[in-house]
């Protein structure tokens, strides 16, 4: 590459390992030659949270190891981040990872819900929503391929302790 920088599978390839040893995967990675100072953003993500510390420690293992590229060339700006809220959720990891948050889903019914994401197994998503009927949460099972779109929301207020509840439980007990 002209800029001397890495593509991103090599950067994939570099940084891989070392991100699974700490217990997260590589989502994705961005270069981006035409900034200022070129820039290389890893997104992560994994089964627990990535916190500050996490995120700076797993920068400092990459930023080690693409230093010793010797191809690299000049500076460069490196970020290791989350994926972020408003990602959709794709794959069985991603509902599962969401566990406990809060969601729009699209279905190919055209059904649009509003909920709280449970237990994922296999195929099947549960999703925790509101019962109006009941005055109530009630569990809902969903499978994945029926889902059409599925985005977190971002949420400002503490949700109610019940719901919670049911978003943490085992489907079904």
């Amino acid at each position: 590459m002209a800029t001397g920088l890495p593509s991103q599978t090599q950067v994939i390839e570099l940084l891989d390992g070392e991100f699974a040893r700490a217990g997260y995967e590589i989502e994705d990675v961005v270069i981006d030659a035409r900034a200022r100072l070129p820039r290389i953003t890893v997104i992560v993500d994994g089964d627990t949270a990535l916190d500050l510390d996490t995120i700076a420690a797993l920068s400092r293992r990459a930023s080690t190891l693409l230093d010793a590229v010797k191809s690299i060339q000049g500076r460069y700006v490196l970020e290791v981040s989350s994926p972020g809220v408003e990602r959709p959720l794709t794959s069985e990891k991603h509902f599962r990872r969401a566990r406990g948050r809060k969601v729009e889903v699209a279905l190919a019914d055209g059904t649009q819900l509003t909920g709280r994401v449970g237990e994922t197994s296999g195929d099947t998503m549960t999703l925790v929503v509101r019962d109006d009927r009941a005055r109530d949460w009630a569990l809902r099972a969903i499978p994945l391929k029926e889902i059409v779109k599925a985005v977190v929301q971002v949420e400002f207020s503490a949700p109610p302790k019940r719901e919670l509840e049911l978003a943490q439980t085992e489907a079904g007990t």
